[in-house]
């Protein structure tokens, strides 16, 4: 075995614990380790108890003091659970160092993410990018798996010939599993290139239409999937957990002027994202380096709104997308109160106040992204003669068109062109209008 034990699944009960090293920190780590609670329940895992802890400085050992490490193992113990989850990242020996002296299963909150994208995980891609994050968190820990097969040397083993008794079981079992594990990291990530081949594929055949494109971002939960089947009549997964979606979803939309363009949903973020996993989701994310523009959601209804808000745009920063244009979405707000959305404008001047669910703000929503697209198209109303049908031709494969009529024994048509194309036209555009700019 050298991938990590199945071990949310084997077990049903869970004490939390979150650690602290800094005053000015305790409000941050209270809604932590409450967020860790929901991440906890996603898993199909009851948490029997929590303890918020201040500890003036870090362990090597337990990451806290030795005393109060025991205490919360009694506290464990005594709750009836079967897991302590920390909110706080372990190392590969202070997690061993729990495990043996508590004698319950013990994780961090970074396996416990692991864990739900595991659950998650869909598609091909995502369940490679699942298996490469797995493993990349699981080969330090290799050790703590064939503890049963610890070094058995004796004295027999000093000299020459007891060389082998001396290196032990455990760690040539530990060596062979080694091995292994590099071997399958080197297969996932051969295979994972292949599936980026593939995706960069479809994006070269998605350009041949030169539509705009946008990626909905945002905090897990906050409402993304939902925004896409409405913008799109899509039907995305929808769920109301923590990182429902995993895999990206591109979708065609039409705005109310007829224009077309595409939007792209993407995987969620969450305060703490272990770095290894946006590393191994970063062909996913690619879709928002990419992107025109992006449509921010933020979960309006939320108490951390904010913090969340901040927890996507660094996350962005990372992946290179920082400096695209963005809509700021606050979605839910049917779920906020009067004094909730005055705070709310307060930081967020430039958001757009919307609930998928009823509706509300929808109109400001397809405003905004018509304004984020008016650089890149153009309305005409044409007269074409029949001749030049190529023409009519045009502004259907290339654009949208709204209206057509032949009762005059021309083509009439009022279309949305890409301004590339406007020249084209120019000869055909309606008197009228050609009067109106005069």
């Amino acid at each position: 075995m050298f991938d990590i034990r199945e071990k949310p699944q084997n077990v049903d009960r869970a004490f939390l614990v979150g650690a602290y090293f800094d005053r000015r920190k305790a409000q941050e780590s209270a809604d932590l380790l409450e967020e860790l609670k929901e991440l906890v329940e996603t898993l199909g895992i009851e948490v029997v108890g929590s303890e918020l802890v201040f500890a003036r400085e870090m362990t090597a050992r337990h990451l806290i003091g030795k005393g109060k490490a025991q205490e919360l193992m009694e506290a464990a113990r005594n709750a009836g659970a079967e897991c302590i989850v920390f909110d706080n990242e372990f190392s590969p020996g202070q997690q061993r160092a729990w495990e043996s002296e508590s004698k319950l299963c013990v994780i961090d909150r970074h396996e416990v993410i692991l864990d739900i994208f595991n659950m998650r995980a869909k598609t091909r891609e995502a369940r490679l990018q699942v298996e490469l994050a797995r493993m990349e968190y699981s080969i330090p820990r290799l050790t703590r798996m064939w503890a049963h097969l610890d070094r058995q040397g004796g004295g027999a083993g000093g000299g020459v010939g007891g060389a082998g008794a001396a290196r032990g079981e455990g760690e040539t079992q530990l060596e062979v599993d080694r091995r292994m594990a590099y071997k399958k990291l080197d297969r996932v990530k051969a295979e994972l290139e292949e599936v980026k081949k593939q995706r960069d594929t479809m994006r070269k055949e998605r350009s041949r239409v030169p539509l705009p494109h946008a990626a909905i971002v945002g905090y897990t939960n906050a409402g993304k999937s939902s925004l896409l089947n409405k913008l799109t009549d899509a039907d995305s997964y929808v769920e109301n957990k923590l990182f429902a979606t995993l895999d990206t979803t591109t979708r065609r939309m039409e705005l109310p002027d007829g224009q077309a363009m595409l939007v792209t949903d993407t995987v969620g973020f969450v305060r703490n994202l272990p770095h290894d996993l946006v590393q191994s989701f970063r062909a996913t994310l690619e879709e928002a380096v990419l992107a025109d523009f992006l449509i921010h959601v933020v979960d309006a209804s939320s108490p951390h709104a904010f913090s969340f808000y901040q927890t996507t745009t660094e996350v962005l920063a990372e992946l290179g997308a920082g400096d695209k244009r963005v809509v700021l979405a606050l979605n839910k707000v049917d779920l906020a109160d009067d004094s909730r959305q005055m705070e709310l404008r307060r930081q967020f001047p430039e958001g757009i106040f919307i609930s998928v669910k009823t509706g509300q703000g929808l109109d400001d929503l397809f405003h905004r992204i018509h304004d984020m697209l008016i650089d890149r198209v153009v309305r005409l109303d044409l007269s074409i003669p029949l001749d030049r049908m190529d023409l009519v031709a045009l502004a259907h494969q290339e654009g949208k068109v709204l209206t057509e009529s032949y009762d005059r024994g021309v083509a009439d048509i009022q279309c949305v062109v890409p301004k590339r194309f406007e020249s084209r036209f120019t000869e055909f555009v309606a008197k009228k209008k050609k009067s109106a700019k005069k």
